[in-house]
């Protein structure tokens, strides 16, 4: 009986230590107008200030192609993403716009760092051509 109810005890300290870092960690929100906004700029102009802004801001985590492996990347708890990946890909521009502005966990909020909202889609262009 004493071994039940340790087990039982165990058994329920695991499930809500589970609980409670799966919402920590379940997926992004993205507020449904940004979902469906509409990316202002051309994805075949200004890619090098978009490669140039993801040098300087993204590259020390997210890595030279995206993969997540950045020498900063061993320091973050979550999982950074394959941008390179078809189901990073699949995201409508504007997913990947409110990401990268609003952060969340260990990606920090960019709209102070890079005010201006053309700089940030600029990134999202340019992540865009680290698909495989």
């Amino acid at each position: 009986m004493k071994t039940l109810k340790t087990l039982t005890l165990i058994g329920i300290f695991l499930f809500s230590l589970y609980s409670f870092t799966s919402v920590f960690q379940d997926d992004w929100k993205v507020p449904e107008k940004y979902v469906k906004m509409e990316n202002p700029t051309d994805p075949e102009e200004d890619l090098a200030i978009g490669k140039s802004l993801y040098n300087k801001h993204c590259k020390s985590c997210h890595g030279k192609e995206g993969y997540g492996d950045g020498p900063k990347a061993t320091e973050m708890t979550g999982d950074l993403g394959d941008f390179s990946s078809e189901e990073y890909q699949e995201q409508t521009d504007g997913t990947l716009f409110y990401k990268t502005s609003f952060g969340k966990d260990d990606m920090p909020e960019f709209t102070k760092k890079m005010p201006d909202d053309e700089d940030r889609w600029l990134i999202v262009n340019y992540m865009r051509t680290l698909a495989e």
